[in-house]
């Protein structure tokens, strides 16, 4: 018996995270682990209902995440990432909705590089006249 599962690449910052969706009572999985003993803070495990709370599908699926790299803010904007383009997948109506919200759009921010003569990406050495 095949189970239906549907698939979305969520990235921001460093942090990747493939998102599978399964039809089910809205369990979140993140790395083997329970959302609630993943991410500590309310505010992270609010970004990523977003995007389920915006279509209405709290209820319908359960969530299955492998994220890695960045630190726990990233990852959980990746999540959100990779559940708006797995939920578009389950429903391509979903569109209009989760784009006018700014769900399915990568945020571009990263970390500048350092550049050499610098001590960082723009951060000078001290200056001294003498």
């Amino acid at each position: 018996m095949a189970v239906t599962q549907y698939y979305g690449t969520g990235r921001r910052k460093s942090s990747v995270a493939r998102v599978y969706l399964r039809p089910g009572n809205g369990k979140i999985t993140i790395n083997k682990k329970d959302i609630d003993e993943y991410f500590g803070q309310d505010i992270l495990k609010m970004i990523i209902m977003q995007p389920l709370n915006a279509t209405e599908a709290t209820e319908k699926f359960d969530v299955y995440v492998n994220v890695q790299g960045g630190g726990y803010s990233g990852q959980a904007g990746a999540i959100k990432h990779g559940i708006a383009r797995a939920l578009l997948n389950v429903d391509p109506e979903f569109r209009t909705v989760l784009k006018k919200a700014g769900y399915l759009t990568r945020d571009p921010r990263m970390k500048e590089r350092k550049k050499y003569g610098l001590k960082a990406a723009r951060r000078a050495p001290q200056f001294s006249k003498r």
